[in-house]
């Protein structure tokens, strides 16, 4: 197989060179990098590539900041202070490696299952995030990762309703008559969506934001619908209960096209507007008028994304949602449907990158990252089998993202707990690592990548050498596999082999290559007719696969296991959406997107802010049984009363008491798909005797 030699520059003539934006984003923008004499000074969107059209966010758009940081890890580290001190010593990448490799083969020896990766989307990547990688912990034996920290919950709605991640083409939202942005501020978010949406305003669209904030993108909505956290499926049923009794339903698109609709009828009929009012906390009208707007206006879509799900009905919510539009049959219209993710289009042959026949049969456990705090502290037993006695961290910082993070630092701290970092920063988690290994930046290597934002592929090719000697995470995990004296061939398939064999021949390589891109070919309306991907071919509103599992096989509302008005000792309930100009934990040490935010921020109305004595820009302590932190008020009207938002993920270290928001989060799971309930979560807040 050929391999892609990577560009090169003449020198002082400029090069332009295209890439893949690598963040946990739905817009998986295009990107070109113009680089002079080596050194990329500029990074842009692409405008050839039409869903990114030359428009980039604040944050990669200052993308050379990251990579040209003067606190780049730049070097293979060794630990030398306590741990969490922060205090390395340089070393050579053959001292690091072979290390590694003896510590790893000793454990292994044991029990390779005491070995945990631990990965998320730091990038989104196909090749530096899931493929040598996951070869090598094959080889291994280790325990595997549940990587459900973001989206499993929501994923596992769509898979159980539609068959798959699936849903309608997102340019098309510029074309709906009215448009639901539900759980997504889609302004800080999902950039390029707000296009089609203002483009669909601009022609007369209304849109209506669902959401229990007041975000920037419900600032320039047609109307906000400031539901309490949790309620989304009790709203949903309700819009069924309207569109039923007012028969605004496409019975003929029901009868053909969808499995279940008696048991679902009965339910959402027990859910009239005033019921959904009162668990909601919103106006029983706004309900009434929303299943009016959705019911008579064609085409509708919903824009749906994964704020909704971080709660313990986060999945029953989404499927829900997500059955709305076969009940009016709105899938008839290419403008018309939903869209969570798209990601299940794609044609990517997980198997071949990252080739778990390497296991031989073995069935290594499974751990959750969600419950990495109590999973580094649990000791060796018969149900949870060996304790974790190594962590082997890439794309990922759970000492600062992953929930109740009290725990996770308990963990990350033990003694006997190897620990690698492969990162870019001394992050909250590098802190903790024994070895930190200097990783690539996005423009210094190859990667391919799909979107669940649109149903393009797009090339990322190395704009510049790599800086020091940081090595792409797939090499490092190749030349750990050669210290480990693993002999397979896959171990020696370079990065730009791992780009092609990411789709195979399902994708044409050659015009990746040559524009960057390339679009899936997909009808424009793929559920006009049904054929949906799931074992029925239709919606189903009745999962038998989650009946078999003992789970109701019909969506309902299920209160959060912290139900607000349950606690007199706790009575907000707080959500932690993520700060406008970071990245989850990316992008906390750029000066120039931190200087925009400012500092760490609870958001509280100000009816709650009076109650407890709380100035806007004074100290406050946020708390429950799980822990405490500090930050700076806002009192603002973007928060609802009776709920707080605690906006992150800002790094611990940059904290006032060296804590973020997730000091306070819980580690309880969603009912579908073991997802987090970051959002389900009741706290009090305290003024503080100091002044900002």
């Amino acid at each position: 197989m050929p391999t892609i030699s990577a560009p090169v520059s003449a020198d002082s003539a400029p090069l332009v060179v295209r890439g893949a934006c690598p963040h946990d984003c739905p817009d998986t923008c295009a990107l070109i990098t113009t680089v002079v004499d080596g050194v990329a000074t500029r990074v842009q969107g692409n405008p050839e590539h039409a869903h990114t059209d030359g428009v980039l966010c604040a944050k990669v758009s200052r993308y050379t900041e990251r990579s040209y940081h003067p606190e780049r890890v730049l070097t293979p580290l060794k630990r030398s202070g306590p741990k969490g001190s922060g205090q390395f010593t340089p070393v050579s990448w053959d001292e690091a490696l072979a290390d590694i490799a003896q510590r790893l083969t000793t454990i292994a020896a044991h029990d390779p299952e005491a070995i945990l990766p631990y990965s998320y989307a730091g990038t989104m990547g196909m090749v530096q995030g899931e493929s040598m990688d996951r070869r090598f912990f094959a080889q291994l034996g280790a325990s595997l990762l549940d990587r459900t920290i973001c989206a499993s919950a929501g994923a596992e709605a769509l898979v159980q309703t539609l068959g798959g991640k699936v849903g309608m083409k997102v340019e098309f939202f510029a074309e709906a008559q009215l448009i639901l942005i539900w759980g997504s501020n889609s302004i800080g978010s999902n950039l390029h969506f707000w296009r089609y949406a203002q483009q669909a305003k601009r022609n007369g669209a209304k849109l209506v934001c669902i959401d229990p904030r007041k975000t920037e993108t419900a600032d320039k909505c047609h109307e906000h619908i400031a539901l309490r956290p949790g309620t989304d499926a009790a709203l949903a049923l309700a819009l069924m209960h309207e569109l039923i009794v007012h028969d605004w339903l496409d019975h003929d698109y029901i009868a053909r096209h969808t499995l279940g609709w008696e048991g679902l009828r009965e339910r959402a009929l027990q859910w009239p507007p005033e019921r959904a009012a009162e668990v909601c906390g919103i106006p029983v009208e706004q309900i009434r008028q929303l299943a009016k707007d959705y019911g008579t206006t064609k085409p509708a879509a919903i824009r749906l994304n994964y704020g909704m799900q971080r709660v313990r009905g986060g999945g029953n919510a989404v499927r829900a949602v997500t059955c709305l539009p076969a009940l009016t049959g709105a899938w008839r219209h290419r403008a018309g449907g939903m869209l969570l993710s798209s990601s299940g289009q794609y044609p990517v042959q997980r198997a071949v990158l990252q080739r778990p026949d390497l296991l031989a049969g073995r069935r290594p456990r499974t751990i959750n990252m969600s419950t990495i705090g109590d999973d580094l502290l649990r000791p060796a037993s018969p149900s949870f089998g060996p304790q974790v006695q190594a962590v082997v961290v890439y794309n990922s910082n759970p000492v600062a993202v992953a929930p109740d993070s009290g725990k996770v630092v308990q963990g990350f701290a033990r003694e006997d707990l190897f620990t690698v970092v492969l990162e870019h920063f001394h992050t909250d988690t590098a802190d903790y690592a024994d070895y930190i290994l200097p990783a690539t930046t996005q423009l210094e290597h190859w990667d391919v990548h799909l979107s669940y934002g649109h149903t393009d592929v797009v090339l990322n090719r190395p704009a510049i050498a790599p800086l020091g000697d940081a090595r792409s995470n797939a090499q490092i995990f190749r030349d750990l596999a050669a210290h480990m004296g693993y002999t397979d061939p896959c171990f020696a398939d370079d990065d730009a082999t791992l780009c092609r064999q990411a789709f195979g021949d399902a994708v044409d390589f050659a015009l990746l290559e040559s524009q960057g891109f390339a679009t899936l070919a997909m009808p424009d309306a793929p559920f006009a007719e049904g054929q949906f991907p799931s074992p029925s071919g239709k919606c189903e509103f009745y999962s038998a696969r989650l009946a078999a599992q003992g789970l109701d096989g019909l969506p309902d509302h299920l209160p959060n296991y912290e139900l607000q008005g349950s606690s007199a000792q706790y009575p907000l309930a707080m959500i932690s959406p993520p700060a406008r100009n970071f990245l989850n934990s990316t992008f906390v040490n750029v000066k120039t997107l931190r200087d925009i935010e400012g500092r760490p921020l609870l958001e509280i109305h100000p009816d709650d802010a009076e109650a407890r004595g709380i100035a806007n820009d004074s100290i406050v302590r946020v708390f429950n049984a799980r822990g405490s932190y500090r930050c700076h008020a806002s009192v603002s009207r973007r928060a609802r009363p009776g709920v707080v938002n605690g906006m992150g993920i800002w790094w611990r270290k940059l904290g006032l008491d060296g804590t973020n928001v997730n000091e306070i989060t819980s580690q309880a799971l969603t009912d579908l798909g073991r997802a987090p309930t970051f959002y389900d979560c009741l706290v009090e807040v305290e003024a503080v005797n100091e002044t900002a």
